[in-house]
């Protein structure tokens, strides 16, 4: 039987005035190219923060550099006042998804159940907690009925679903999430900005990198805003405006005051991308509307 809630540790506040992210100065470089420059911010307890920029921007490189996946260069990330090699436990990562071999013989649950190796290690079978946290997190994807069915004969949107359940059974009180919606069907698409929503109002902090700014401007309580260095970051409301997306896009973007008859929204003619930070692909432009909440 599934669990309704997630293990208190998955959600345990930090000590009081501690963000749960905060990056300090941070470079990195990728090969002979400086992917991120001198990139300083902090997230508090709690928050929903939209990483956004054009492709390049180094968004991606930010969450595998909080992973400790990617080398820094120079200054320093932490987890809770903690370094990254000691906080390891202490967050859940949905990677984006593009090239994957799903040809092995897994299961919907053996793929969610490797998000509790943390937990479990490599060597002793799961336990009961693990089987429950497993279940629980396959409802909250709407995959219960589906725990047994081959991973690769599942839909992309059912695989994706599976992939965000792996992040939710690590049990993390930050959760990071690469272009979760990036090619899933409008059912998904609902199903994840839901799920978003209940975890946010339960307190697990989410650093979700997009490129859909009307998605991040619905859903999201701050935006990072990057293109190498951070161009900005705050509430949705001070960051989404025509200097910085300007600063951030350069031409291949604008921004249109509303209207009278569009109160409360914005208009973002965008060239974004629904790849990763490092392709190259022809730009194609899209019109988002945005309400500011």
């Amino acid at each position: 039987m599934a669990v309704d809630t997630v293990s208190q540790s998955a959600v345990a506040a930090p000590k009081p005035g501690v963000p749960t992210l905060r990056v300090s100065h941070v470079s990195v470089r990728l090969g002979d190219r400086l992917a991120l420059r001198d990139v300083d911010f902090e997230i508090a307890a709690g928050s929903l923060v939209g990483l956004i920029g054009p492709n390049g921007s180094g968004k991606s490189t930010l969450i595998r550099s909080a992973l400790g996946v990617i080398p820094i260069a120079s200054g320093s990330i932490e987890i809770e006042g903690r370094p990254i090699s000691e906080s390891r436990d202490r967050f859940g990562f949905l990677p984006q998804r593009q090239h994957l071999d799903l040809d092995m013989p897994l299961r919907a649950r053996d793929v969610v159940m490797m998000g509790r190796l943390r937990h479990s290690g490599w060597l002793k079978p799961p336990s009961k907690n693990d089987r429950d946290v497993v279940d629980w997190a396959l409802e909250q994807v709407g995959l219960s009925d589906r725990r047994n069915s081959s991973i690769g004969e599942m839909s992309f949107g059912q695989q994706q679903r599976v992939f965000f359940a792996r992040a939710l059974a690590q049990e993390g009180a930050l959760l990071f999430l690469d272009e979760p919606m990036n090619g899933v069907d409008p059912t998904t698409q609902e199903l994840f900005l839901d799920l978003l929503g209940r975890l946010h109002e339960r307190g697990t902090t989410i650093i979700m990198a997009t490129h859909d700014l009307n998605q991040a401007a619905c859903v999201c309580d701050y935006l990072c805003v990057l293109n190498q260095r951070l161009v900005a970051y705050g509430p949705v409301g001070e960051t989404l405006t025509d200097d910085v997306l300007h600063a951030a896009y350069g031409g291949h973007i604008h921004f249109l005051q509303p209207s009278p008859e569009s109160a409360g929204h914005v208009q973002v003619l965008e060239d974004l991308h629904h790849h990763d930070d490092d392709a190259h692909t022809p730009h194609s432009d899209h019109l988002h509307s945005a309400r500011l909440v």
